[in-house]
């Protein structure tokens, strides 16, 4: 019905046309405001949470391996959207005097949990995947862990968890489209809303999913560089 009335009906084609036209706008402040943010702050933050994580599964510390464990297994074990109801919905309930937690913090809370776990994965194999001579001949200099950690280790790991990463971070900004069903009003959310006045579902919604190819496809190029400049020396 939709593609027959574009080629068909001259008038149907051009209100398809102004309503893509006049949706643009909010759908792009959606993108920029909220979905690309939200994507930015929850990778980072996520990061930071991954990599603590990754060194508490890998320590020696029994306590922390267990942390860890846990928290792993609970995130990647629930869905993403159950995750952001509860946090949206269900923890202000356990308050007495019923504390809301606004959208945006609560997606952005849902979000970073979600990524330090999965992350933490990738962040622990590619810290496993440097060889212990590497390690032994920082301390054999006088490093401490942590410096070794920082200047020997890391920067060989961020090579290789670079792509499983940026995939990870590609991933997310799709992801926010579920911030939509906790009240957040990106990209998604703005699609729903001006398709609930006009009716033109899987016009908005087709639109929408441009949107986000068109994010995520220069995302991709850039990954492929990176990826190129960080494996220059593989080449040689």
């Amino acid at each position: 019905m939709f593609l027959n009335n574009i080629f068909t009906d001259p008038e149907q084609l051009q209100r398809y046309t102004d309503i893509a036209t006049s949706s643009l706008l909010p759908l792009l402040k959606g993108a920029f405001l909220y979905s690309l943010p939200l994507a930015i702050v929850s990778f980072i933050i996520g990061l930071v949470l991954a990599v603590l994580t990754a060194l508490a599964r890998l320590s020696s510390v029994k306590i922390f391996q267990i942390i860890a464990r846990v928290y792993v297994s609970v995130i990647r074990g629930t869905p993403l959207l159950v995750q952001l109801f509860i946090i949206f919905y269900g923890l202000p309930n356990i308050s007495t005097e019923h504390l809301t937690i606004d959208p945006v913090p609560a997606a952005i809370i849902g979000f970073s949990l979600n990524v330090g776990a999965y992350a933490s994965e990738i962040v622990r194999a590619s810290i496993s995947s440097i060889s212990k001579g590497q390690w032994e001949a920082g301390y054999s200099i006088g490093m401490t862990y942590g410096q070794n950690l920082k200047r020997i280790i890391l920067p060989q790991a961020a090579r290789v968890s670079l792509p499983p990463l940026s995939n990870t971070f590609i991933s997310l900004i799709k992801d926010t489209s579920l911030a939509a069903l906790i009240l957040v009003t990106e990209m998604f959310r703005k699609a729903q809303e001006i398709a609930s006045t006009n009716y033109e579902f899987l016009l908005l919604y087709s639109e929408v999913a441009l949107l986000y190819w068109l994010i995520c496809f220069p995302l991709s190029i850039v990954q492929q560089r990176l990826e190129d400049r960080f494996s220059r020396h593989l080449l040689k």
